[in-house]
């Protein structure tokens, strides 16, 4: 095991699958006390048990539940010294402005915004008692620039968090509080074979604007994760950091 957040408290939201489960691992495998909020009771307690951490059940949404996690992080390993706040949903109805009706909107954006929000307010008061901290916050390449397949609120959801963490990151930086938004590329987990499952020439036209020629696999994520959760970042706060294959540089992709 290397200990690149030994002696570090690591709370990450939507740990259960995806980019979050990833991260939850690579964090143990480096040292870290691992506390994953999610809404999947039948694999939370089980990954938990894998990594050595702990589970706690918690609608992002909710900020009862959200001040309740990080509250559960502190009181069990001491401290709150990196917030991975990673939950998001991209549901189907979220569509053209045209088809989205304002139901799917505002869903998206409190799963998706309001979260990111009430985790940086649970978060931040136990950074500011350590002097130091790191949150991560998941945005997406799709806050930079327009996505070729549309998704109206999940789009504005992201501009929002990158938005967020960019203001947070010089916000509270005298204060040791790192803040960063990370903007992956299309990523290969549960989320995205969900939404592709059913247009293949949905996830084609996605595909063909990734200059490297496929999507991300989760575990690379994390390692970007890790990397502004460790020390090794140490002077970089209100960061936009893309980990996209170069879609947001690429004019045209050679096929």
């Amino acid at each position: 095991m290397a200990d690149r957040l030994a002696g570090k408290t690591a709370v990450i939201t939507g740990g259960c699958s995806g980019i979050g489960l990833a991260t939850a691992r690579r964090f143990a495998e480096e040292g870290a006390k691992v506390v994953i909020g999610d809404v999947d009771d039948s694999k939370g307690p089980g990954i938990a048990e894998e990594l050595g951490g702990t589970y706690v059940h918690v609608d992002v949404t909710d900020k009862d539940q959200v001040d309740a996690l990080f509250k559960t992080a502190k009181d069990t390993y001491g401290s709150v010294d990196i917030a991975f706040n990673n939950a998001g949903i991209s549901p189907p109805e979220d569509d053209s402005i045209l088809d989205t009706d304002l139901e799917a909107w505002k869903r998206v954006q409190d799963v998706n915004l309001t979260s990111v929000y009430l985790c940086c307010k649970a978060a931040l008061p136990y950074m500011l008692e350590q002097k130091k901290g790191s949150i991560i916050n998941t945005a997406s390449f799709v806050a930079v620039m327009g996505a070729a397949t549309s998704q109206i609120s999940y789009s504005a959801s992201k501009g929002g968090v990158l938005s967020m963490s960019r203001e947070l990151g010089v916000q509270f930086a005298r204060e040791g509080i790192r803040v960063n938004a990370l903007c992956p590329g299309p990523v290969n987990t549960p989320l995205l074979k969900e939404l592709f499952a059913s247009d293949p020439e949905k996830a084609a036209r996605r595909l063909v604007h990734v200059p490297v020629g496929r999507f991300a696999e989760p575990e690379e994520m994390a390692n970007a994760v890790l990397f502004l959760a460790s020390d090794e970042s140490s002077f970089i706060t209100a960061s936009t950091f893309l980990v996209d294959g170069g879609i947001s540089g690429a004019y045209v992709t050679p096929l």
